[in-house]
């Protein structure tokens, strides 16, 4: 800063000689020194006060604008600060085929306790014990009285009652942590697919959700993976067909006082499974645990449908019909000798009833006879039967997406002998699941081609490799369709639907060897519309009896049929599928409207 002298030299000078006095100048300066130094204060103090200004408007912003979003989020109860490894609880939903949910989650509390800041801890103790009933008295009061402890987990997930009765405690030592929890929201309907979730690492401030079972551990990895960006799971399951078809089968196995059920209905192009239900089943919302002793089947986490490997009986005599018809070593008027006992060594094999010398192959097929279908199984050949189900999928695990099926390996004899060719022919001496019933029937009756069983959603569906050609194909849903209208499954006809199929019914092994007596597996394979099939629908039971005869009658036509129809009642419309229904005759001709 430059100052301007009080008594510059040139001023003074010119001052003396014109007699004017030079003390003036002086003071004249130094009163402009002070007005600038002056006004340089005023603008400066101005210039302090217009930024305190700034920066009290702006805090205030700050504070009322913090103020503002406290006061729209929904209230959190205060929780320490804790330093804990990053825990991901986000999960994806999971949907059936038309979006409903099927999993979901659902924000609650964990429960936990900080001893030294506790004022009543006994009190608390004691309230706690008449919220949680499961919880030890003694042993909580101990753990919060005890001075060496500064942290109690008291409950991993708190409903919202729950949460409120604590908070009614007044307790400031007992704490909330936030927590996801997975909901069914339909409970069991969808059970054995959706298997369950439970809790994986866990922290005061979070918890991991890991899938247990089911389609949650199989696309664990998909529904935990943030980069989905939350889209969900899409299955090919349909909730109203599987909460229909549920209703049916529960109803028909208290019937049939039977000791399990499963049902499974599959697209038979896509392979697409749209319903797959296990009988008794389980609250996926609270799992129950496994058996630890007895017999697996006997728990609900057992999935018949998938990991049920039984002797399905008669259901097996499509396979070696469509092979001997494909081949070329019969056609369906091809006379087979029926007449039995047929024997084999020490075994004989014998038919439910007599039905006389020899039949066509399609009658064979029709009234079910174990005698001719054995005869057609010794044309084929153990090597080329063992071939053929191969090819339907029959002899490994399935493919379909869930935790149980790589363990459901179909049992087969260790020797394929032609006694084991004969009797496979008819269901006995193999075991299967009804999903691989399903996949074979489905395989044969589309037109030949292979499918395989899946839980997802398809958009686009590529034909498999053929198995058996078109014109095979189109004869096996004629027969079918014969056992309906006139064969063993008479019940199982719906106006409407065309229904065809194969009644099994398999006497079940005992787990001594030998088989159990009056105790037998009933299966209906059926499908329908038959003259262009859409979906075929599996039915089996596990020890039933229909009661309401003079004697007990335990066949597929009088167990698992009548069941099968119903839920093709009830289904087929949901499924979108329109009954034919014919018009009344004109002139001698019928007009059918679809």
């Amino acid at each position: 800063m430059i100052r301007t002298p009080l008594r510059p030299l040139a001023r003074i000078l010119r001052a003396r000689e014109t007699g004017e006095n030079p003390d003036a100048i002086e003071r004249e300066n130094l009163r402009l020194r002070h007005e600038a130094m002056r006004d340089q204060a005023r603008a400066r103090a101005e210039g302090r006060l217009l930024v305190l200004t700034g920066i009290f408007c702006l805090a205030f912003a700050l504070v009322g604008g913090r103020m503002g979003l406290e006061a729209a989020s929904p209230p959190q109860e205060p929780r320490t600060t804790a330093f804990e490894a990053d825990i991901s609880a986000s999960r994806a939903d999971i949907v059936d085929r038309h979006g409903r949910v099927l999993a979901t989650n659902l924000v609650t509390h964990s429960l936990y306790a900080q001893p030294h800041v506790m004022i009543e801890p006994e009190r608390a103790a004691r309230e706690l014990v008449e919220i949680f009933p499961d919880l030890d008295l003694e042993r909580l009061t101990r753990q919060f009285t005890d001075p060496a402890r500064r942290f109690v987990w008291i409950k991993r997930r708190l409903s919202p009652e729950q949460t409120q009765a604590v908070h009614d405690i007044g307790e400031p030592g007992l704490l909330f942590g936030p927590r996801q929890m997975r909901l069914y929201p339909n409970g069991p309907l969808a059970a054995h697919v959706l298997g369950g979730a439970g809790f994986g690492r866990e922290g005061v401030s979070a918890a991991e959700i890991v899938g247990v079972a089911g389609v949650e551990r199989v696309f664990d990895d998909y529904l935990r993976d943030p980069a989905n960006a939350g889209a969900p799971l899409q299955l090919a399951l349909d909730l109203t067909v599987q909460a229909a078809a549920r209703e049916v089968l529960e109803g028909g196995m208290r019937l049939l006082s039977a000791k399990g059920a499963t049902a499974v209905i599959m697209d038979v192009h896509s392979g697409e499974v749209v319903t797959l239900i296990s009988l008794p089943d389980f609250d996926p919302n609270q799992r129950p645990l496994p058996l630890i002793e007895g017999d697996a089947a006997d728990s609900p986490l057992f999935n018949r449908a998938v990991q049920g490997l039984y002797e399905l009986g008669s259901v097996f005599k499509l396979f070696p019909v469509a092979q001997a018809l494909d081949e070329g070593l019969v056609n369906p008027s091809t006379r087979i000798d029926t007449r039995g006992p047929l024997r084999w060594g020490r075994f004989t094999i014998n038919d439910f009833s007599n039905l006389g010398p020899s039949l066509s192959v399609n009658d064979v097929f029709v009234k079910s006879s174990n005698i001719g279908t054995a005869r057609i199984a010794q044309m084929i050949g153990a090597e080329r039967q063992k071939a053929f189900l191969e090819r339907l999928g029959l002899m490994a695990p399935t493919s379909i997406e869930l935790t149980e099926a790589p363990t459901a390996r179909p049992q087969t004899p260790s020797n394929w002998s032609e006694l084991s060719t004969m009797t496979i022919s008819y269901g006995h001496g193999m075991s299967s699941s009804p999903l691989h019933l399903a996949a074979a029937y489905s395989s044969i009756i589309n037109g030949g081609t292979l499918v395989e069983p899946t839980l997802l959603r398809r958009s686009r569906v590529e034909p498999g490799p053929r198995v058996v050609s078109a014109e095979t194909s189109a004869i096996m849903r004629g027969m079918m369709r014969e056992v309906v209208t006139g064969g063993t499954a008479s019940f199982g006809e719906v106006p409407g639907y065309g229904v065809g199929g194969k009644t099994g019914t398999a006497n079940k092994p005992g787990p001594r060897g030998g088989y159990l007596e009056n105790a037998v597996i009933s299966t209906f394979a059926s499908a329908f519309p038959m003259d262009d099939p859409r979906y075929v629908v599996i039915v089996t039971f596990d020890e039933p009896v229909e009661s309401t005869g003079l004697e007990p009658r335990r066949t597929a036509g009088w167990t698992a049929v009548p069941v099968a129809a119903e839920i093709i009642r009830r289904t087929a419309p949901l499924l979108d599928i329109r009954p034919e229904i014919a018009m009344p005759a004109r002139n001698g001709i019928t007009a059918v409207r679809n």
